[in-house]
């Protein structure tokens, strides 16, 4: 593991990210969900791609990466920008999961591989509602941490930061910069996933015109046990 100084709208970031394969001349840059970090697609890719330098990057606020203040997707993808021109680094092709897709996207690679991405914006439950109704009209009269008992668990154990970062991430629709993607995409979705449904990646699909569409079993963290299965396709493909 290392650390890289980044520093962008008078902020500096201490990003935590790991290289493999350094001797290949190309390289893919790996992108976590949210609440995750590097490790996770560091075990599901390893072992892959061996003829490819990985970089694997724990997002600011995720893993070993600081964060100062709120920021939304896209200042994470200009942190990342300056974190892979602060390398001297183009990679030809990213990874993104969930959250980490939406920033991918924003990056225009060559080439760009989704897993579960988010995005796509999904029509809440009358609970949900409800629940945010209820938030809204009593947050004046209580504490800063009150957001705790409504939070979802996507950020349990995170601070008020991450949470008003979760506020600003969590419901962007990226149907119009879907529509608008250059790059070369092949979009992978876990048939099970509640988080981001089956339905959301076949409409990112429809949306990216170069795009390819495969669904495998799993849920939301298909990829975990199908990091094989993805090079394999990858390559039928012609990644």
């Amino acid at each position: 593991m290392a650390i890289k100084t980044v520093s962008l709208q008078n902020i500096t970031y201490q990003l935590s990210y790991e290289l493999l394969n350094i001797d290949n001349p190309q390289t893919i840059l790996f992108l976590h969900g949210w609440g995750s970090n590097k490790e996770a697609m560091k075990n599901a890719f390893k072992p892959c791609f061996k003829n490819y330098q990985h970089i694997y990057l724990d997002l600011p606020g995720f893993g070993h990466s600081s964060i100062q203040e709120p920021i939304g997707t896209e200042v994470y993808a200009m942190i990342v920008e300056a974190f892979l021109k602060q390398l001297g680094l183009r990679p030809f092709a990213i990874f993104g999961h969930s959250f980490g897709g939406k920033i991918a996207t924003i990056l225009k690679p060559e080439t760009l591989v989704l897993l579960s991405t988010a995005g796509i914006v999904v029509p809440k439950s009358f609970k949900i509602k409800t629940k945010i109704w209820i938030y809204k009209t009593l947050k004046p009269l209580f504490p800063r941490n009150f957001y705790r008992f409504f939070a979802t668990k996507d950020v349990e154990g995170m601070s008020q930061t991450m949470y008003e970062i979760l506020k600003k991430v969590v419901d962007e629709d990226f149907s119009s910069i879907f529509a608008l993607c250059p790059s070369k995409t092949y979009i992978f979705w876990g048939k099970e996933d509640k988080a981001t449904p089956l339905e959301s990646g076949k409409k990112i699909h429809s949306l990216i015109k170069n795009s390819h569409f495969h669904s495998l079993e799993g849920d939301h963290f298909f990829f975990l046990k199908n990091g094989k299965n993805i090079e394999k396709l990858l390559l039928e493909f012609g990644f």
